[in-house]
C-alpha cells in the first residue's frame, strides 16, 4: 500500500486472480504416511477436517480482499508413482483404488463448501479447477495425448522418490534420466512433466474462464 496507495492497492486485491491448490499433500503425504492419524480418523473425518479447513482459508483470503480464486481439486494421487509403490506394490501397474476414491470424495467436499462460499461472502467468484480426470484420462489413456509411459518418471530410479532427494547441499548428484521426458506423464515419483503440466493447465483454464472474462 505504500508503493500503489490505498485504493490503487485495493483495486489490485480485488480484481487480483488467486490460484490455490489444495488437499493433495494433506491426504497422500500427512494422512496415509502417518499410521496415528489412520488410528485417529476415518478419511471421511479427515477430509472433512481439510474442507473446514479450506472453508477457513478461503474466507481469511475473503478478508484480505479477495475475490476471483481458483482451486485446483486434487488429482488422481492413486496413480502417482510413489503412491502405487508405497500402497500396492513397485511391480504393479494398477491405479491405487482406495486413494482415488478419496480424493474423489474431498473434491466433492471442496464443491460443496466453495458453494456454500460463494453464498455465504457478497462478490465472491470461487471456482474448483478439476485436475482429477484430466490427469486420469492421460494415464488410463496416454496414446491418445502422446504420451507413451505412465508408470515410471523420468527422473532417478522412477519409481519412488521426488526430485529434491538427489540433491545435497546444493549439489547435484549422479542420477537417471529417461531420453525423452516430453512422453513421460510423471517427472518423479510424485510430479508431472512439464508436458504433461501444460496439458493439465489447459483444461484448468477452461474450467475457470469465468474467473477472468
Amino acid at each position: 500500500m505504500k508503493i500503489a496507495g490505498r485504493t490503487d492497492a485495493l483495486s489490485i486485491i480485488d480484481g487480483a486472480l488467486y490460484i490455490v491448490s489444495f488437499g493433495s499433500g494433506d491426504i497422500l503425504l500427512n494422512y496415509y504416511i502417518n499410521p496415528l492419524l489412520r488410528l485417529v480418523y476415518t478419511p471421511d473425518q479427515f477430509t472433512d477436517i481439510l474442507a473446514q479447513n479450506y472453508a477457513d482459508f478461503i474466507q481469511n483470503l475473503y478478508a484480505q480482499g479477495a475475490r476471483k480464486i481458483g482451486v485446483i481439486s486434487v488429482g488422481a494421487i492413486g496413480c502417482l508413482p510413489a503412491a502405487i509403490s508405497l500402497f500396492d506394490s513397485p511391480y504393479s501397474n494398477k491405479c491405487v483404488v482406495e486413494l482415488n476414491n478419496v480424493a474423489l470424495t474431498f473434491n466433492q467436499k471442496l464443491n460443496s463448501t466453495s458453494v456454500n462460499l460463494r453464498k455465504m461472502l457478497p462478490g465472491l467468484n470461487v471456482v474448483l479447477l478439476d485436475s482429477y480426470q484430466p490427469i486420469y484420462n492421460l494415464i488410463t489413456r496416454p496414446l491418445e495425448y502422446g504420451f507413451s509411459e505412465t508408470r515410471k518418471g523420468c527422473f532417478g530410479t522412477s519409481f519412488l522418490e521426488k526430485t529434491s532427494t538427489s540433491y545435497n547441499n546444493n549439489k547435484k548428484t549422479s542420477v537417471r534420466l529417461c531420453p525423452n521426458a516430453s512422453k513421460y506423464v510423471f517427472w518423479d515419483g510424485l510430479h508431472l512433466t512439464e508436458t504433461a503440466n501444460k496439458f493439465i493447465t489447459t483444461k484448468l483454464i477452461s474450467d475457470g474462464i469465468s474467473l477472468i472474462t
